[in-house]
């Protein structure tokens, strides 16, 4: 199978393909929207601005192929930290921008949205599943993922959380609609359990719910 990373300026590329090759899988960059369909699994990672990563990707007609990929064709999307809110209805971050919405939600940032903690979240934090979901076969509930970020998605529809993770608030750590899934903390960056987490988007043969 050949995995697909979204290149558009603003990814985490490295380490998020060296982590899909250190568990035995074919991974390309993907610099023009049109490299998606040599791919059976695409990853759409990302750091930075909700604002710019988003007028990159409208910029470069890559919402246009992404849609035709996984609403048309049902194939599987994972985003990842900016990837997963870019995800969103709607994102605050850089005066607003309307997102990919293929997850109903607004991103918006921690102390909007009643946060007292130290703003960016970093560090290694807990999850707690919501539902039972492949995504998250083999790792135990409550594992410690890497997360960096200000802002939140804040679903629409509460069944589209997966799992939540506690700082200051219970937010949305990892999200679902279908073959569509974001995750707000760093996989490729969480060691053994982030592997897994790959693993588990990579091998699931079918993902709808």
């Amino acid at each position: 199978m050949k995995v697909g990373v979204i290149n558009y300026g603003m990814g985490n590329l490295g380490s998020v393909v060296k982590a899909v090759e250190d568990i035995g899988y074919t991974c390309k960059i993907l610099s023009h929207p049109k490299d998606i369909w040599d791919c059976a699994r695409v990853i759409l990672p990302g750091v930075g601005s909700f604002f710019d990563g988003m007028a990159r990707l409208k910029d470069e007609d890559w919402h246009t192929e992404l849609h035709q990929y996984v609403l048309e064709d049902k194939n599987a999307l994972l985003g990842i930290c900016l990837g997963m809110q870019m995800l969103a209805t709607f994102g605050d971050e850089g005066g607003g921008h309307e997102g990919l919405g293929l997850i109903s939600g607004r991103v918006e940032r921690f102390d909007k949205l009643g946060c007292s903690e130290r703003i960016p979240h970093v560090g290694w934090n807990e999850i707690e599943e919501k539902i039972s979901d492949p995504l998250f076969s083999k790792i135990p509930n409550k594992t410690d993922f890497y997360f960096v970020h200000s802002f939140v998605f804040n679903c629409e529809k509460t069944e589209n959380i997966t799992s939540t993770c506690l700082y200051g608030f219970h937010f949305p750590a990892s999200v679902r609609n279908g073959n569509v899934m974001g995750v707000q903390f760093h996989p490729e960056k969480s060691s053994k359990a982030g592997r897994q987490l790959i693993l588990n988007f990579l091998e699931q043969k079918e993902w709808s719910r």
